[in-house]
Parts: structure tokens; C-alpha cells; sequence
């Protein structure tokens, strides 16, 4: 841009033009080129207005621009009150003192580097951000309380005596976080830098680049709502991906500090833009320092890679289960007894994370592509303390079994020894015992213990009822208030036992008819099956098994119910011979 301008007015403003026009003064048109003032044709002309003796308006958006070309141009050696001087004033004076006006002229210090580098009005202008950030902003800006907040009636704010109409606003430690994530990275990274020498609290600078990431990283905004944080036009991928890693290194390493999912989004952009192998391995160590307060929901990582055939990153969620594990460890974490965690399964963080596996089990198993030894690897990284009940891995072992039916019995066998029979819920013993994809050993083994579970269940029942009706003697004359109502309480406890135990019976009885129904199958196949051998092993040589684990493990009761339970026990051999007569059957026919 060309400028055709009078001498005089710029000699007696700038040294630097003086000497360039004494330089040429030997000819007729005097041509200068200014190359290298910083701002360009914009700063040199409200320098040239200023030097014709026009007015110009100081604001925080060009006083930058003026401060620089100024010292370019060496605006202070000739005249009194030059350029210089008005600018730096201003700056000191009026921008600094504003959190708002620091804040752009901060960000117009990005196009005159080096230069406002030089003469540190980066700097300052960050000291003075950092220094507002810290501290309660009801002590700067407009209107300024002196004397505590003044109301109207109305409840707005009193300037002077006078309302304003504005409402008193209340507030948070995050109030700064969307004014700086308008500054480009460069100058936001120095801003957090100097907050944090200044001693912010690691929880508002880990909320601050959370912030930052949700605007200029949209894949972390896919799974979360962006709340108040605007959009903003995005960067490119080599952008996205050197931010994620800048962010992964200002982020405080501390437990807590942020968010487990917005650590999951991150570690899902992280994986989607190729980030480094670093920046990767860190997200998975912070997100398994806090594994127990993530969801199934985020834990679903996506397969990104081209060689992976299964549909979600196990590897990935395996690692961070091992950081998990690892920092438990570390801890002093010790192994508690079965009853510990049965007492208070909720208060345990191992608990909730074994929980967790158990549902990402489930998710995962119907993947066709998912091989067993993957498979079998995440659920037994879980300890067996950790799981009070293994309801969950059940349903994750049933639902895999189900979607790779071509799995052979010697793979189903493996694949169950991850279970522990004696953990299993009723409700799953009654599953399982009529599940035909379990190995015929897991069976034989939930049908015991589900038998233990109704004989103790049966036998609580009848202890509680007997000391009930012997805690309740008959007394002559007449009964007080408190007595009728503790009467009343204990027929009202010995009604609901009642109910429990018909319950119970109704279920015995459904088995003994289950049972007999079984038993006429095995006269049916009587004939056949003698012949191959396999009722015969199974008569001989199962029942001696199992009567020794019944003789080891039971308890001798009421000679009344002696009977009772050996038809009982009858019923369970005569299911069990009856399966081990059809799987003779199957082998003899598949040979």
C-alpha cells in the first residue's frame, strides 16, 4: 500500500523516518519502503494520523499495534508526549487492569512477533490474566463493589445509588475457562503454565483444558453432550492430533482430576487421529488409575485399526484394567475374604470394576470374531475375590457360547473353568442346570450346588420358625400393650416364613415331577443304553463321586427328613444318569 505523505510531519514525530528522509533528500520525490514494520500498512497508518496531528482512539485491539510500529520507528527521540508514551500508558494503565482488554490485546500479540515479544507485552499481559484468574473477580471489573453488593429493591446492582439493571451474578471457579479458550494454543499454554506456578488448584486447570479440548476437538463431543461450550470451526487433523498431545502433557497426573469419560473421549480421539504411542500409553494409565467411576457405555472402545478384526479394542481395555490392577496393588491392596466383599460389595472399587468387565463380557461375546484365548484372558485378569457373585460372567460366558456354537466340548471345558459353582445364584443354578450349551462336568456341578443352596435355604427357614414359635409362650391373665403388639409383629414375621417355605416346597415338588419324568425316559432307554455301557458307568461310578462329596460336605439332620432327602438325592442321580445316557448315545451315534 502506497502513502503519499508531507515531510514534515513525519520528521517531527520519528527518528527512524527522520534519517530514511535525509538519506534521499537528494531527490525530488522522496520514495520510502517499509517492509518490516510490524502490524503492516495497518499500524503505519494510524501512525501516519497520528503524526498529522489527528485524534486516535486508543483501544485494546490496535494499542498493540501502535506500542510496536512506535518502538519500529523510534517514536520518542524528537517530541515530548510522542507516540510511545501515550501507548504504553495506555497499556499499563487501562488495558492491564481489565480482564477483558488483557485478554485482547493478548490475542493480537499473536500477528506482531517477535516484536511484542521483545518489549514483553506477551508477558504481561499473561502475569495480568493469570493474576485475575486467580483471585475472586468480584474484586476488578465494573461496577466495583466497595462496600459489599449494593440492591435495589428490585434486587439488580446500584451504581453510585443509581440501578443498573443488572443482576448480581454469582461466580464459579470455571467463569474464565471459555474467554481463554479463545486464545490460539502458544499463548493459552503459557497463560496455564503461569497459573500453575501461581498454585491454582490442579482441578481448575484440568477443567480449563477440558474445556479447550471439547472446542477444538470435535471427536471427543461424539458420546458427550458439549454443554456450554460453543463450536468452533475445526482444525485439521495434524492440528487435532498435536493438541490432544500438548493437552496429554499439561494435564496433572493426580487421581480424580479429571473426568473418566472425558479421558475415554480423549483416549478415543487419541486412537481415531493416530496420535503417539505415548500419548496413548499416558490416557490409559490416567484412565486406569480410576477405572471403577467409568461406564460400559464409554468403555467401548472402537476397533480402528485394519489389521484388528474384532470390533472392539480388547487389548486397550485389557491394558487399562492391568494399570488398575497394578495401582491396587500399589496401594496395599489386599485380597479380602469372601464375606468382606459380601458384607459390602459396594464399597469396594475392585467390586464395581469387576462388575463392569463382567458387562463389557457380555458386550463383546456375540463378536463371531472374537478368538476364545482374548476372550478368556480379559475375564480371568478379574481376581476371584473381586467377584462376590459370578452371576455376571455367566451371562457372558452363555452368550459367547451361544455365538460360537462351533466351539468343541474340550474349548467349552476351558472356557468354563473361569466359573466357580458355589458363587452362583439360585436363580443362575436353575439356568445353568437346564443350559444344553455347558459341558455335561459344569452341569453336574451346578445341580450340586443348587441342591445346597434349597437344603440351607430350607433348613434357615425351619430354624427360624422353630425359635419363633419357642420364643412365645402362653401366659395366664391379661396381656399389656406392648406384649398384643409384639404378638401381632412375630404372627405377622411367622406368616411371611410361611410363605417362603410353601415356596420352597412348591420348588421341590416341581423338581421330584421333573424327576419322575426323567426316570421314564430312562426306562425307555434302559435296554439301549445297557448295552453300550454308559448307564452302567454312570450308575456305578457317578453316584459313588457324588455321595462322597454329599457325605463330606453335608450336614446330618432330623432323622424325619432322612428319607425326604434321599429321594431328593435319588431325583438328582436319576437327571443325572439320564444326561450322561444321552451323551453315551450321542458319542455312539456321532462314531
Amino acid at each position: 500500500m502506497s502513502f503519499h505523505l508531507h515531510k514534515f510531519p513525519l520528521l517531527s514525530k520519528s527518528a527512524f523516518l527522520a534519517r530514511l528522509i535525509e538519506e534521499n533528500a537528494d531527490q525530488e520525490e522522496c520514495v520510502i519502503k517499509l517492509n518490516d514494520i510490524p502490524g503492516g500498512a495497518k499500524s503505519f497508518e494510524l501512525v501516519a494520523r497520528f503524526c498529522y496531528g489527528v485524534k486516535i482512539e486508543l483501544s485494546p485491539a490496535n494499542v498493540v499495534y501502535l506500542r510496536c510500529a512506535s518502538e519500529h520507528l523510534k517514536m520518542t527521540e524528537v517530541a515530548e508526549d510522542n507516540l510511545i508514551a501515550q501507548s504504553e500508558m495506555f497499556l499499563n494503565q487501562v488495558v492491564l487492569r481489565n480482564w477483558k482488554d488483557s485478554l485482547t490485546a493478548l490475542d493480537t500479540c499473536d500477528d506482531l512477533l517477535p516484536h511484542a515479544e521483545d518489549l514483553q507485552i506477551v508477558k504481561r499481559c499473561i502475569e495480568s490474566l493469570a493474576s485475575k484468574a486467580t483471585t475472586d473477580p468480584n474484586l476488578f471489573g465494573w461496577p466495583i463493589r466497595e462496600h459489599g453488593i449494593m440492591q435495589s429493591p428490585g434486587g439488580s446492582v446500584l451504581w453510585n445509588g443509581i440501578s443498573t439493571g443488572a443482576r448480581p451474578r454469582n461466580f464459579n471457579a470455571d467463569w474464565w475457562y471459555a474467554d481463554a479458550s479463545s486464545l490460539s494454543f502458544p499463548m493459552y499454554k503459557r497463560l496455564i503454565s503461569t497459573m500453575e506456578s501461581r498454585g491454582i488448584r490442579p482441578e481448575i486447570i484440568a477443567g480449563s483444558l477440558t474445556y479447550y479440548a471439547k472446542k477444538y476437538l470435535p471427536g471427543i463431543n461424539r458420546r458427550h453432550s458439549m454443554g456450554a461450550v460453543p463450536l468452533t470451526a475445526a482444525l485439521s487433523e495434524v492440528e487435532q492430533k498435536n493438541l490432544l498431545e500438548e493437552i496429554d502433557r499439561l494435564l496433572p497426573v493426580q487421581k480424580g482430576i479429571a473426568s473418566t469419560n472425558v479421558l475415554l473421549g480423549l483416549l478415543r480421539t487419541a486412537m481415531i487421529l493416530k496420535a503417539s504411542p505415548t500419548c496413548i500409553s499416558n490416557l490409559e494409565k490416567r484412565i486406569g488409575m480410576q477405572l471403577d467411576q467409568a461406564t460400559l457405555e464409554d468403555l467401548l472402545l472402537p476397533n480402528f485399526s485394519y489389521t484388528m478384526e474384532t470390533l472392539y479394542n480388547v487389548e486397550c481395555v485389557h491394558r487399562i484394567l492391568d494399570h488398575f490392577l497394578a495401582m491396587d496393588q500399589a496401594n496395599g491392596g489386599e485380597s479380602p475374604c469372601l464375606d468382606d466383599v459380601m458384607a459390602s460389595p459396594s464399597l469396594t472399587p475392585i467390586t464395581s470394576v469387576a462388575k463392569l468387565i463382567d458387562g463389557y463380557l457380555a458386550e463383546i461375546a456375540p463378536d463371531i470374531n472374537l478368538k476364545l484365548p482374548k476372550f478368556q484372558a480379559l475375564a480371568s485378569a478379574v481376581p476371584e475375590y473381586a467377584r462376590p457373585l459370578d452371576d455376571g460372567l455367566y451371562r457372558a460366558i452363555d452368550i459367547y457360547l451361544k455365538a460360537h456354537s462351533w466351539l468343541s466340548e474340550a474349548e467349552r471345558e476351558q472356557l468354563c473353568r473361569l466359573l466357580d459353582c458355589q458363587k452362583l445364584s439360585l436363580e443362575a443354578c436353575t439356568h445353568a442346570a437346564q443350559n444344553e450349551r455347558l459341558p455335561l462336568r459344569v452341569v453336574v456341578q451346578v445341580l450340586f450346588f443348587e441342591q445346597l443352596q434349597l437344603r440351607t435355604s430350607i433348613a434357615g427357614c425351619l430354624l427360624v420358625s422353630d425359635n419363633l414359635e419357642g420364643s412365645r409362650p402362653l401366659r395366664s391373665g391379661v396381656a399389656t400393650s406392648g406384649e398384643a403388639g409384639g404378638w401381632a409383629t412375630a404372627v405377622r414375621e411367622n406368616q411371611v416364613l410361611k410363605v417362603g417355605m410353601d415356596n420352597m416346597r412348591m420348588r421341590l415338588a416341581e423338581l421330584e415331577k421333573e424327576c419322575s419324568s426323567m426316570r421314564q425316559e430312562i426306562e425307555k432307554l434302559g435296554g439301549r443304553s445297557s448295552k453300550g455301557g454308559g448307564g452302567g458307568w454312570a450308575s456305578r461310578v457317578v453316584p459313588r463321586r457324588l455321595g462322597l462329596k454329599v457325605r463330606s460336605q453335608m450336614c446330618s439332620a432330623q432323622e424325619g427328613s432322612v428319607s425326604e432327602r434321599q429321594r431328593s438325592m435319588s431325583a438328582k442321580l436319576d437327571k443325572l444318569q439320564a444326561k450322561v445316557t444321552k451323551h453315551k448315545k450321542q458319542l455312539a451315534a456321532d462314531a
